[in-house]
């Protein structure tokens, strides 16, 4: 049997921190910006943690 492939776009889309937690970007940050305010843009910018719940199998999909 060979080995498992991890999910190479799951790798560029996740990272992990020292603690084991996994980090992302946030949606809706590309385009159709003008309607958009300043505030909620700017807090679009930053990266926050995924979910406990989705954190398993995100785990399984870029560690393989």
């Amino acid at each position: 049997m060979p080995k498992m492939k991890s999910n190479s776009g799951a790798k560029k889309r996740f990272k992990l921190t020292g603690t084991g937690k996994i980090k992302r970007k946030k949606a809706f940050k590309k385009h159709i910006l003008t309607k958009k305010s300043s505030k909620t843009k700017r807090k679009l910018g930053q990266t926050t943690l995924v979910s406990e719940a989705d954190a398993p199998r995100i785990k399984e999909m870029i560690s393989k």
